[in-house]
């Protein structure tokens, strides 16, 4: 696999993201939603089983290909999976073209200050190394802003760069997502108050280097602008966040120079009691309208 060519596509290419990285505690709503309810299965084998089914189900449709996905982020099972025999990461790559992302946060702390930091993450450096051996390019890690609050803004951003050295010393490129409730009252001032502190740590970065930012819809057209822009951001994208895709992407295509990085967005009407046929069409449309509005943007 080639980290040059993947990087490439990640930084110029249009198109987006996909996020296929539920995990543990949105397995059960992402199956519910995919019409699979909870009495179909016992256990978490037999749930992540389903879960796994579903995202080949995805990888594996015609309309899921780098023309338009230029990648897609995986759970830790996902990764360790395979898709028909070959290795999910190997098959994202050199089937779909699709550059393999790994979400690698383990869940949230409690909520202090208005947010909710990251649990630690031991051995982030064994998974970093078992994720570069199996062609993985980037990680993605998921915090919480649920006030303007400074101080605790101020410690989601500095939780979200430290992780971000300690991936980018591993040999992948980090995906920071300090993603804002978008139903908070303060949402705007929150907003202004995440961009400084994440511009105060973008000018502490050495030279030449770069990471990526998973951002919320913002409350301002073209208020991320200056991170887009930034020579240190590779790619700004955008998560859906409770958005109908509908909504999400008429949002998405206000904003110059962000693209999509959407879950629910992505998946929303599809069904595991579709034939193949309506499945892929279903998907294709949503794929292509998430494509459009990416590159409006």
């Amino acid at each position: 696999m080639s980290n040059d060519a993947m990087a490439k596509q990640m930084a110029n290419k249009d198109g987006f993201i996909a996020a296929l990285d539920q995990s543990g505690g949105s397995t059960p709503k992402a199956l519910r939603l995919y019409g699979i309810e909870e009495d179909a299965y016992s256990g978490d084998e037999e749930m992540y089983g389903l879960i796994h089914e579903m995202r080949a189900r995805i990888i594996k449709s015609p309309a899921f290909s780098g023309d338009k996905v230029i990648g897609a982020i995986l759970f830790e099972r996902t990764m360790d999976g395979d898709i028909d025999g070959t290795p999910t990461a190997e098959y994202l790559w050199d089937t779909c073209g699709v550059v393999p992302f790994l979400k690698v946060d383990k869940g949230l702390c409690e909520p202090t200050d208005g947010v909710k930091l990251m649990k630690a993450i031991p051995g982030l450096d064994a998974l970093c190394a078992r994720a570069v051996g199996k062609g993985i390019y980037g990680t993605k890690m998921r915090s919480v802003i649920d006030a303007a609050n400074p101080a605790g803004i101020t410690a989601i951003v500095s939780q979200q760069f430290e992780f971000g050295r300690e991936i980018k010393a591993n040999g992948l490129m980090p995906i920071l997502e300090p993603e804002v409730t978008i139903t908070i009252d303060d949402k705007a001032e929150a907003e202004a108050i995440l961009r400084d502190e994440i511009l105060k740590h973008l000018d502490k970065l050495p030279e030449g280097e770069q990471i990526m930012l998973k951002l919320s819809l913002p409350s301002e057209d073209n208020f991320y602008k200056p991170l887009i822009d930034h020579p240190k951001v590779m790619r700004v994208v955008a998560l859906s966040g409770g958005y109908s895709r509908d909504e999400a992407n008429t949002l998405l295509a206000r904003n110059e120079g962000l693209i999509a990085s959407f879950s629910r967005g992505l998946t929303e009407g599809l069904s595991a009691q579709q034939s193949d046929e309506d499945f892929n069409a279903k998907l294709g449309d949503a794929i292509d309208s998430i494509y459009q509005a990416s590159k409006a943007g």
